[in-house]
């Protein structure tokens, strides 16, 4: 491995950023989303499809902005995607239709998505081991606050301001990203021209789909951060409709989601000093399995309140901060030589899985049975996969990081 191009300290930073411009932008808006619908005298189906064609720029743009990332180095990929991402948020901002506000978050997703691909390539190009899980571990706070402290702010703002102060709030992100890239950020990886060629990119994407170790851990995150995607179109209207919250306290009750997150990433770095990452799995999954069993019964047994929503909630969350670290580190610790295409590949299965948890939610059409029913299989998912892991990686395979290493 070379030598670090930037300290661990300015990698976690720039890349914990850069990877919250996902989530931010997705539920950022979600407070203001029944507003929505009396703002453009439009339908609830029309305003949840603008969260929808976000996920899937978001998504499907992952699997281009990582190879792009290979291929031009990483500095000139992020800031073009950040210019796509700040031109959608001002027609997002200016939208005088339905329709152009669709547009324009659809073009945010586009350009969002190389946060997501670069911010793990970032830190695989310098670091591995115990370095590399305690990066991952700031970089997964980001990647699952996001979502939770985006309503507190956007229901914030909405209340203040009004829905259109949202966007324009995305139109400061897009600009500060830009200022970070061009002045902070270094060129960590030699730009690969063979990767611009479409027989290159195919190869590459065939040997990571074709790993029964980055599948498997790559399913475990999907579970465990897509349930937090596939919530995002589900608790807004389940606390504003069912639970009776205001937007803005909806978005401020966001925040024990985010609070129990935190906690579990202190809890996980006190914990390094006396075990290694991959033991701290199996807990982890047990508190995302006990969530989504307390989020089945809750959403099927009792009168929805606050507590019994967003209590299992947290506790599903708490789980994430020990999941989330080592499996992204073990997923990518093969594939040096392609690491945007590997991050890419695990963003847009983390992305897919939350864009289908929310198709389904919306089929389902009553938001508490769909989030009794999707979360709870979202958390199965996760435990299934990281059996699927353990079988399909020998221990030769795994991460040998000592604790205080």
């Amino acid at each position: 491995m070379t030598t670090p191009r930037m300290s661990e300290r300015r990698t976690s930073m720039i890349s914990a950023f850069l990877v919250a411009l996902g989530p931010v932008s997705m539920a950022l808006y979600t407070p203001a989303m029944p507003e929505l619908v009396d703002a453009f005298s439009s339908t609830e189906s029309m305003i949840k499809l603008t969260l929808s064609v976000y996920f899937a720029g978001f998504a499907l743009s992952q699997l281009v902005s990582g190879t792009l990332s290979d291929a031009f180095g990483r500095r000139p990929a992020t800031l073009a995607f950040m210019m796509i991402y700040l031109a959608g948020s001002l027609m997002a901002a200016f939208a005088p239709s339905v329709d152009i506000l669709l547009a324009g978050r659809l073009v945010q997703g586009i350009g969002a998505s190389v946060g997501m691909t670069v911010s793990r390539a970032l830190v695989r190009d310098q670091f591995t081991g115990l370095q590399s899980a305690r990066i991952m571990n700031g970089v997964g706070m980001m990647l699952a606050l996001g979502p939770a402290i985006a309503p507190t702010l956007g229901g914030l703002a909405l209340g203040l301001f009004g829905w259109r102060s949202i966007f324009f709030l995305m139109v400061g992100f897009a600009l500060v990203a830009c200022f970070v890239v061009i002045v902070f950020m270094a060129e960590t990886t030699v730009p690969d021209p063979e990767k611009r060629r479409i027989a290159p990119i195919l190869q590459g994407y065939a040997a990571l789909a074709s790993s029964g170790h980055f599948v498997s851990a790559t399913l475990v995150m999907a579970g465990a951060v897509g349930a937090l995607y596939g919530q995002a179109t589900i608790l807004p209207f389940v606390l504003i409709d069912e639970v009776g919250l205001t937007p803005t306290r909806f978005g401020i009750g966001m925040l024990m989601q985010s609070g129990f997150f935190f906690l579990g990433t202190v809890c996980f770095r006190l914990a390094l000093r006396w075990v290694t990452p991959a033991r701290l799995v199996p807990p982890g999954l047990a508190f995302i399995g006990a969530g989504s069993i307390l989020i089945a019964a809750a959403s099927n047994l009792v009168t929805p309140g606050f507590l019994s929503v967003m209590g299992p909630v947290g506790l599903y969350a708490f789980g994430i901060a020990f999941v989330m670290p080592y499996m992204m580190t073990a997923a990518m610790e093969p594939f040096p030589r392609i690491a945007g295409s590997a991050s890419a590949l695990m963003g847009f299965v983390q992305m897919g899985s939350g864009f289908l948890a929310g198709t389904i939610a919306a089929a389902i059409g009553a938001p508490l049975v769909a989030f009794g029913i999707v979360v709870p299989a979202m958390g199965l998912l996760a435990i299934l996969s990281y059996l699927w892991f353990r079988a399909a990686s020998p221990p030769a395979a795994r991460l040998a990081i000592q604790p205080g290493q």
